[in-house]
Order: structure tokens, then C-alpha cells, then sequence
């Protein structure tokens, strides 16, 4: 019998961060808009990730689409990036502000 169940792929279309204009500050929310307007905190979306319940993607204005990962800063703490970036999560931080 198979007790998997299927993972929920969807794409990222907006963040909240802490700051708007501070390039660096943390991302708080990442949303999007499937079947209607969604926004999770980031801690859940790492939550989700880690339980492999659901999986992300950004699709970057001038590239290709990207796998959104969790991450672990030098001091410690997870955040999420794509696959295709460095330290700094910058196909998110590209992103517009969710409503």
C-alpha cells in the first residue's frame, strides 16, 4: 500500500521582507496566487520544504526558473534561496511586494 503523498509544487510570485528598501533585511512572507491568493511566513515555507509537503519555484524576471531551497546562514539560522543563487537570496529578493 502507498501512504505517500503527493508533494504540492507552486510558484512564488511575491515576498514580504522586514524591510522593503534594505536589500539585506530577511524575508518575513513568500506568496503567490494558484487557484487563489496565498502568502505563508518564510518559517513555514522551511517547515514545508523540510517535510517535502511542498516545493517551490521562482521564475526570475531575465532567466530561468529555479528550485527554492533552505539554507543555512553562517551564524546559524535557515532561510530560503533558489538553487542559482549564492549566499544572498536574490531571485527572491527581485521579487515584488505581496499585497
Amino acid at each position: 500500500m502507498n501512504t505517500s503523498t503527493a508533494i504540492k509544487t507552486c510558484q512564488i510570485k511575491c515576498i514580504r521582507k522586514s524591510d522593503r528598501f534594505n536589500p539585506h533585511e530577511r524575508i518575513t512572507h513568500v506568496g503567490g496566487y494558484e487557484d487563489a491568493p496565498w502568502r505563508i511566513t518564510q518559517e513555514e515555507a522551511i517547515r514545508l520544504l523540510e517535510a517535502r509537503e511542498w516545493r517551490f519555484w521562482v521564475k526570475p524576471l531575465h532567466g530561468d526558473a529555479v528550485w527554492v531551497t533552505v539554507a543555512v546562514s553562517r551564524f546559524g539560522n535557515k532561510y530560503l534561496k533558489t538553487e542559482a543563487d549564492g549566499e544572498q537570496p536574490n531571485n527572491l529578493l527581485s521579487l515584488p511586494e505581496c499585497p
